[in-house]
């Protein structure tokens, strides 16, 4: 709420469309699909993005931009259970729609790094990379179908052995590899960025790496810098991503806990064209990282309400949850149960009426 973010709640099932549009990553296999009594196509939303995407340009796109939107909902992939990967789970992100430019690239990993620290993590790293020079570099490595999806595969998931292999079957050498293995090797912060640049060799990397350093350079400044790195490996899961992309990893855990980044084309796939950029955290995950450890619950003052009077309860406890305590109500009780019952609870008693 502190960062002005509005939530919206979409369907469980869309239109398996929504998701076609949504250019899930070679992996159409992961929606679970149904057929309505229409004979439509519906799917189980498998990540948040392209419906809210929808929703924006169908009802919200006569709002005043940008529209900061928040969300926690459950998502289904019909992938093979493992640890980190389960077939339905939960996520918490935020979507920041018309926000342009540095600044709404910085505001959205600024939350993200916060959102991680509220959650109780203290040992984790975010990398930011930038889509569009990691898409740059596999366009030109001149390989097609199965043989491009094999090395985007082995990209997302930090595969090095795996990539070694790949470039030898299909004979990847030269500049074309060079240029490759830097998006899995380069891993650290502005100097490292400036020396990719020649490897890279194209002046079309130089306007989108110094766009990321930039926002580096602003995160900086606002405290942030030991939580981050820059990583031109990510290329997230899905391909409507298009500029600025981002990952937080926590050691030991083996899978991000969070993911985002801009995605400026995707809305004008519904008809409305629209910048945007977002995050995603996967709650499940970041409670792995916790090893299953719930942060302990804060929140406004608990009191627990009681008294032969009923009519006196229920005023002095709408009393008390109009100041922002949260309360619950004692029926049938004497007053030394509701002192009993206020001690055993952690409740503060007020007692409503005679003794």
């Amino acid at each position: 709420m502190g960062w002005g973010y509005q939530e919206v709640v979409t369907p469980t099932f869309e239109f398996a469309e929504t998701f076609q549009a949504g250019q899930v990553a070679a992996k159409e296999e992961i929606l679970f699909r149904f057929i309505d009594r229409r004979g439509r196509v519906l799917a189980l939303r498998p990540e948040m993005t392209a419906p809210i995407a929808r929703l924006v340009s169908t009802r919200l796109r006569k709002e005043k931009l940008p529209l900061r939107l928040c969300y926690v909902a459950s998502v289904f992939r019909y992938e093979d259970p493992a640890r980190g990967r389960r077939r339905e789970f939960h996520q918490a992100g935020v979507e920041l729609i018309g926000g342009t430019g540095v600044g709404a690239d910085v505001e959205v990993v600024a939350l993200a790094v916060e959102a991680l620290l509220e959650s109780g993590l203290k040992d984790f790293r975010v990398g930011l990379g930038q889509v569009a020079i990691t898409k740059g570099v596999l366009a030109d490595l001149g390989l097609e179908g199965e043989a491009l999806a094999a090395v985007k595969e082995a990209l997302v998931g930090k595969d090095w052995v795996g990539l070694g292999h790949l470039c030898d079957r299909y004979g990847l050498r030269g500049v074309a590899r060079k240029r490759l293995e830097l998006l899995f090797t380069l891993h650290g912060g502005h100097r490292d960025l400036r020396e990719a640049i020649p490897i890279l060799g194209v002046e079309s990397a130089r306007e989108p790496l110094a766009h990321l350093e930039e926002v580096l350079t602003v995160l900086e400044r606002y405290g942030l810098g030991r939580y981050l790195f820059i990583d031109l490996g990510i290329l997230r899961d899905f391909d409507y991503y298009t500029g600025l992309v981002f990952e937080g990893y926590v050691p030991g855990l083996g899978f991000p806990v969070l993911g985002g980044g801009r995605y400026d084309g995707l809305l004008a796939e519904f008809g409305y064209p629209c910048p945007a950029t977002g995050f995603a955290l996967g709650i499940e995950r970041v409670l792995a990282a916790r090893n299953g450890e719930m942060l302990p619950e804060e929140g406004p003052q608990a009191y627990l309400v009681a008294g032969k009077d009923l009519a006196a309860t229920l005023i002095k406890a709408k009393e008390l949850r109009r100041a922002g305590a949260r309360v619950e109500l004692g029926y049938s009780m004497s007053f030394k149960e509701a002192q009993k019952e206020a001690a055993e609870r952690g409740l503060t008693l007020v007692w409503a009426g005679p003794v």
